[in-house]
């Protein structure tokens, strides 16, 4: 916390702090029946990535935080838009959703004989 207010950087800038989150989440994970995978550095570097832009396009681009909950409600509003309304160019321009969706259809259709 800073002047009051909390920072962007958190509780990363304690190492324990990260292991401790990482333990968290995968005590979440088990709860809901989750198996992670472990040790897969595509996996790794997806998690990566995904936190990465979340930090540069949330975290950092908003300054400081008044609060926890300025934090959470700020995730929830981006992890909402990034699923449902976010376009992707490769798809036709449809959010994740809707590709997953067509996907699942496709899935279920009977193959066309050739």
């Amino acid at each position: 916390m800073i002047g009051g207010q909390f920072s962007a950087a958190g509780s990363s800038s304690i190492p324990t702090g990260e292991f401790n989150v990482s333990i968290k989440y995968f005590e979440r994970l088990a709860k809901t029946g989750i198996e992670p995978s472990v040790g897969d550095s595509y996996d790794n570097a997806l998690a990566e990535t995904i936190n990465g832009l979340y930090k540069a396009e949330v975290i950092h681009r908003r300054g400081l935080w008044r609060n926890f909950e300025a934090v959470e409600f700020a995730t929830l509003e981006w992890v909402e838009w990034f699923n449902h309304r976010r376009l992707l160019e490769p798809f036709g321009n449809i959010p994740p959703t809707e590709a997953e969706e067509r996907y699942y259809t496709m899935l279920d259709e009977p193959a066309l004989a050739a």
